[in-house]
């Protein structure tokens, strides 16, 4: 409820700053030190006061969502903590314009969402949130980095000064660094793997961090810094941005966990995202940041409903013929579906129709313009695949359940985000673009993202239907089903390649120096000795002292015949 409160709040402060195009600095003294003082400056501005609203309604949303989702759960009041300090981590990162702030917020959420990732504890959870934390710190070094370039320019307020300085050498490096803070908080390839792993979290969690907070805070310091990319990062970002929305929506058709098919969405809406933040469009990309946010929060507490009456299964292949069990459900699932596909007149379509006239009318090589429109077909594709399983497929899990509507927190739940997800494009069109636009294309690019999505949703319709028997041709299918699922095996990369070789090279020295010729020659070898020598003179005083008496004798009389024959000399 405090969180909605804020919320309605912001929205009129928006509606204000939006209007008289305000942007205000708020400055607080903290202490003053030897003419040295202390100040926390924030920044208040239309994209702030919008994202901050945004936050807040989803936050709201999952917290009471929770309440049917986690019932029975002893621990719930600590999930709320780590919740709220999650959402005033991404508060704090949104209206800071000090690196060392932002820093803080970026911490922030990293640091809570390796808690929420660990929240239910085993093994699969521990590896994705140890996946998780260790990816983000990557970002977490560019950012101290950057910080400690930045120190060159008398503060860490860049938001004063950062379009003096665009052409000075070291705003490059920081540029190049906080690039690289993005790419990794963003998922983008090659640091894509934690992602689609961070789906361990609780549901209400993942649909948190999926649409507004955790995923979307490199992209808000992108829009925040874009003034210092140069043409070659600007065709870096390009280039990683349409490789991610490949190989993310190619692994989605051959993926089966419902949840980890919802998680390449987000992947592949990111990349979307970042590229038409490359082309220079930043108020497009935060729009569809924004009706991103509403519709994939939105999927995830449906896919949460459905996994709970289906008693915890995630597997599609498990699950269909539920519009006949859960019909209400099943519709906002749907609704919510056909929304991220840019079905008109749904809020993806505003964003995405949008953002390929845009790509239409700029000058891009064949490449990236093929890879665009594909991609955007592959979306389509798991999309209505999902459907058709999810919907229509055969019920291949239990014979006797309860499978029912009933709950009336998820559904009050999804209800408060359904509506946005039907109109909410509309309203952010006319908040965000208050002046009408029109772009003029011939009517053959005109009808191209039309043609894209009808042959995409064929293509997931058939694949769907798509049967292959156990021969040496569907093990091939089988291999390159698994080889696309798991995204080009960049988690394997991700995790085996690092982890494996350097514990077998370990494993090699071990046996072969430190278990080998130094143990032969070195400590082994005069332990065995000291052993064998110890061993002799037990057996000498223990069992035989007349031989050692014997011994002794002789040794003495040869002592004596040697010093006999010495004095003779």
């Amino acid at each position: 409820m405090l969180f909605l409160i804020f919320r309605i709040r912001f929205f009129i402060l928006r509606l204000l700053f939006i209007i008289n195009d305000y942007r205000i600095f708020l400055e607080l003294n903290l202490f003053t030190v030897n003419s040295s003082s202390i100040v926390i400056t924030f920044l208040f501005d239309w994209i702030s006061l919008l994202f901050i609203r945004f936050v807040l309604f989803i936050s709201s949303i999952v917290v009471y969502y929770r309440k049917e989702y986690m019932i029975g759960d002893l621990n719930i009041n600590r999930f709320i903590i780590l919740v709220a300090i999650f959402v005033l981590s991404i508060i704090l990162l949104i209206i800071s314009p000090n690196l060392i702030r932002i820093l803080l917020g970026w911490d922030g959420l990293g640091l809570v969402s390796y808690c929420l990732v660990i929240y239910y504890q085993n093994i699969k959870s521990y590896n994705a949130g140890i996946l998780t934390a260790l990816t983000n710190r990557i970002g977490d070094v560019a950012l101290l980095l950057s910080i400690a370039w930045i120190i060159n320019y008398g503060r860490w307020n860049f938001i004063f000064y950062i379009r003096c300085i665009k052409n000075d050498f070291i705003i490059e490096i920081i540029a190049y660094l906080i690039i690289l803070a993005a790419i990794t908080k963003r998922a983008q390839i090659p640091f894509s793997s934690w992602l689609p792993a961070a789906i361990a979290a609780p549901t209400p969690v993942s649909s948190l961090v999926h649409s507004s907070t955790l995923v979307t805070a490199g992209i808000y310091l992108l829009i925040r810094f874009r003034i210092l990319f140069n043409n070659f990062l600007i065709n870096l970002i390009l280039f990683i941005g349409c490789i991610t929305i490949f190989i993310s929506g190619l692994g989605a058709n051959f993926e089966f966990d419902l949840k980890k098919i919802i998680a390449l969405s987000t992947l592949r809406q990111l990349g979307l995202i970042i590229r038409i933040l490359a082309l220079g469009e930043y108020s497009l990309a935060f729009f569809h940041l924004l009706t991103h946010a509403l519709f994939k929060a939105t999927l995830f507490i449906c896919a949460g409903n459905l996994i709970h009456n289906l008693n915890n299964c995630q597997d599609i292949r498990y699950i269909g013929n539920l519009i006949y069990f859960i019909p209400l459900s099943c519709s906002f699932f749907s609704i919510s579906n056909l929304a991220l596909c840019g079905i008109p007149f749904l809020s993806g379509f505003y964003s995405k129709d949008l953002i390929l006239e845009i790509v239409s009318i700029n000058y891009l090589n064949i490449f990236i313009y093929l890879i665009f429109f594909i991609s955007t077909g592959l979306t389509v594709s798991y999309t209505f695949r999902l459907i058709y399983y999810l919907l229509i497929g055969d019920y291949n899990f239990l014979s006797l359940s309860r499978i029912n509507d009933s709950r009336i927190y998820i559904l009050k739940g999804i209800g408060g985000l359904i509506f946005f997800v039907i109109i909410g494009g509309r309203i952010l069109v006319w908040i965000i673009y208050p002046s009408p636009f029109f772009i003029c294309l011939p009517i053959i690019i005109k009808l191209i993202a039309l043609i894209v999505t009808l042959i995409g949703g064929f293509i997931g319709f058939y694949i769907s239907n798509f049967i292959i028997s156990y021969n040496s041709i569907s093990l091939f299918f089988y291999k390159i089903r698994w080889f696309l699922g798991r995204i080009w095996n960049i988690p394997i990369l991700s995790t085996l390649g690092i982890n494996f070789y350097p514990i077998y090279i370990g494993n090699l020295i071990t046996i072969n120096l430190d278990q080998g010729w130094s143990e032969l020659f070195g400590r082994q070898n005069i332990y065995l000795n000291l052993k064998k020598n110890s061993l002799f003179f037990q057996y000498l005083f223990s069992n035989n002292l007349k031989i050692f008496f014997i011994l002794l004798v002789v040794w003495i009389i040869l002592l004596i015949i040697l010093l006999y024959l010495n004095s003779l000399i």
